[in-house]
């Protein structure tokens, strides 16, 4: 069983950044970097709202950098899942998938949160070529085009309205007739005149050609009758999971899974510390999360001193 001053669980922008500053500080982090190093924004394509990148930087290059980055000063990676934690008394105890075990001083949990998908068949490769989750990182891309939503939350109308800034039509497709939104929410769709509704329908197909998205094929639940709509975008507004199953009776978990922090990143026991969008159900921004992975490797640092 090998030993570390501190281990960080999940890589991407919260777990690299909390890397860099956990090893300039010379606390020798191991990374387990799970199955998707670098997570979400491996899976996009370019990135314009991250400084210091003027003309944009492709989302697999910009994780690929940060690594880089913490490798140089003796990050060490290893990639696998964590299948246990034992959070009972420090040192904390964690088992991987194949077999290993550590201890460590200190964790910083970083596993991130998982967009959720329709599961259509062409769906996933279509991420980054009119397929999204994300409004706020996409949306430009899409000035005077037609989009559509899927979805019939907060997390819906969220990006619903920020899309109305760049589109020139949004539709909401949602499998009910009514929504379940907020009221302000809900309103504040309601009233807004870039925005019409496809009630009882789902999206039962994506159709793409070479350049990307370009149509979809909607059902109308109560009918059965199917139609093919124009598109170049389809956002999912289904909300994220949080990947914190094997954190259940670890930590403290909010009703949706999310890990419970304070002021600081510290979680309901002392040593451990979350970052990024494990928790982190607001912002869900590369540079959020690494602003939260650097907060959570300082008190990191000054546990270690302080204890």
């Amino acid at each position: 069983m090998s030993h570390r001053k501190l281990i960080i669980i999940g890589s991407g922008p919260a777990g690299y950044t909390a890397a860099l500053y956990a090893s300039r500080a010379d606390l020798k982090p191991l990374v387990i970097e799970g199955h998707e190093p670098g997570g979400q924004l491996t899976t996009t394509t370019e990135v314009d709202n991250f400084p210091g990148f003027p003309e944009g930087i492709m989302g697999p290059e910009l994780m690929a950098n940060m690594k880089k980055q913490t490798l140089r000063f003796g990050t060490e990676y290893l990639t696998s899942l964590v299948t246990d934690l034992d959070t009972s008394k420090r040192p904390f105890t964690l088992k991987t998938e194949n077999g290993q075990e550590f201890t460590a001083d200190t964790i910083i949990l970083a596993t991130g949160a998982s967009a959720k998908y329709l599961g259509l068949p062409n769906e996933k490769a279509l991420i980054g070529r009119g397929v999204s989750a994300c409004a706020t990182c996409d949306g430009f891309f899409y000035r005077d085009r037609v989009v559509y939503v899927v979805g019939g939350g907060d997390t819906a109308m969220e990006e619903a309205n920020f899309l109305t800034k760049f589109a020139s039509k949004v539709y909401i497709v949602h499998r009910r007739d009514t929504l379940r939104a907020s009221k302000p929410m809900q309103q504040k769709a309601f009233d807004n005149p870039k925005i019409e509704f496809v009630w009882d329908s789902e999206v039962c197909e994506i159709i793409a050609n070479d350049a990307g998205v370009n149509a979809i094929k909607i059902r109308n639940l109560k009918t059965g009758e199917e139609t093919v709509r124009e598109t170049d975008g389809l956002f999912m507004g289904i909300g994220h999971k949080p990947n914190t199953d094997f954190l259940k009776g670890k930590v403290e978990l909010d009703e949706h899974g999310f890990i419970v922090t304070g002021k600081h990143p510290d979680t309901s026991v002392p040593g451990i510390f979350a970052c990024g969008d494990v928790q982190d159900s607001y912002y869900r921004q590369a540079i959020s999360a690494a602003g939260s992975g650097c907060m959570a490797a300082i008190r990191a640092e000054r546990f270690l001193e302080d204890n």
